[in-house]
């Protein structure tokens, strides 16, 4: 977004022993504030800067691994460029990540949140994570089932409630589908039009790239220098989750998507479409983020008097800096955008970005 300050101090990190010596000794100095940083296109400053010291993870590397038969496995270091890395599978005809084309950002930070887009998530094809921890120095690896990971979030996401757990993911393993033609089943309907195809079709996964990266730019969601709607943090708020009774505040035209618990430690297999979703339960009713914000009456484009940060032109769910903004104005609009939606609908919007030194 290119608003905030500076750390104090800034250590970088550009091979996987410098990275664990130089985290022991930032985690236990014990008398500073840390903080660890991937590609930073999800981290939104505060313009006074960060009293403490930042880690950033620079390590690069894929290595391949044995793998059963029909299967690639890769152990990719956490600095690796996420995007580059989907290139690279893609190239190779490895099936499993190619929607998640274009989406910044490094390999280490992928399932922090949880990454998702055009139906797929990093977790359908992650097998672990190597992590140092900060609490108790123990660095191991952490397999998928233990992670946490769900729509957005992991164990080290920090939430309103927990900071998340600490330390430093320093690479992360993946398992895709070695298939030099075909992709996973397209899942998502806005890509399946974009392809020409029905929806659990199969389809090169180069094509799949290419559709989402034209997807992608169309909506501001490509760094482009010429295009102020691409200086964002991409979605700004996610898609929130509201038990079935808040339901009788919200029209009943707005989207809605029935969500469902699944077993997190049971993938569904590379290559194969998933179950059809279990029955309604109390699990709560997923709405559109951007349906209500445009509703409560906040439409593209828009931003407050005098301020430099603006939705998005292209879609709503972007916070943009639109030439010269702060990172306070940026807090003040998002802040502005929940306090119209909780009014309207009741409904709280949560930050989908790490806010650093920021609150909402």
């Amino acid at each position: 977004m290119q608003v905030g300050g500076v750390p104090s101090r800034l250590v970088v990190a550009t091979e996987h022993d410098e990275l664990l010596e130089a985290a022991r000794e930032i985690f236990f100095a014990g008398d500073d504030e840390w903080f660890v940083l991937g590609g930073g296109s999800n981290t939104v400053a505060a313009d006074e800067g960060f009293e403490g010291t930042v880690l950033r993870v620079a390590t690069r590397g894929v290595e391949r691994l044995d793998a059963p038969e029909g299967r690639v496995r890769l152990r990719v270091q956490a600095g690796e460029d996420w995007d580059d890395l989907v290139r690279h599978t893609v190239d190779n005809g490895w099936a499993g990540i190619e929607a998640l084309s274009g989406i910044p950002g490094s390999t280490g930070a992928s399932p922090v949140q949880n990454i998702g887009a055009y139906g797929q998530e990093v977790s359908s094809s992650l097998v672990s994570v190597d992590f140092l921890d900060a609490e108790t120095g123990e660095f191991r690896r952490i397999p998928r089932a233990n992670l946490g990971l769900d729509y957005r979030t992991s164990v080290f996401k920090p939430t309103t409630a927990t900071a998340g757990r600490r330390g430093v993911i320093t690479a992360v393993e993946f398992e895709l589908l070695d298939d030099s033609a075909l992709g996973t089943p397209i899942a998502y309907a806005q890509l399946a039009t974009a392809l020409g195809v029905e929806l659990g079709s199969r389809v090169p996964v180069a094509d799949t790239r290419r559709r989402v990266l034209e997807l992608r730019a169309r909506k501001g969601m490509v760094l482009d220098p010429s295009d102020r709607d691409t200086f964002s943090s991409g979605s700004f708020f996610t898609n929130p989750i509201v038990p079935r009774e808040a339901l009788d505040a919200i029209p009943a035209d707005a989207p809605r998507w029935e969500t469902a618990p699944e077993p997190r430690d049971v993938a569904v297999p590379l290559g194969e479409q998933p179950a059809p979703p279990p029955p309604a339960n109390d699990s709560g009713v997923k709405l559109s983020a951007a349906w209500l914000i445009e509703h409560a009456g906040l439409g593209r484009g828009f931003h407050l008097p005098g301020s430099g940060a603006a939705l998005s032109s292209k879609h709503t769910l972007a916070i943009t800096n639109r030439g010269g903004a702060k990172a306070e104005e940026v807090a003040q609009l998002a802040r502005y955008v929940q306090s119209r939606v909780a009014a309207e609908f009741g409904v709280v919007l949560q930050p989908e970005p790490v806010l650093l030194g920021l609150a909402l």
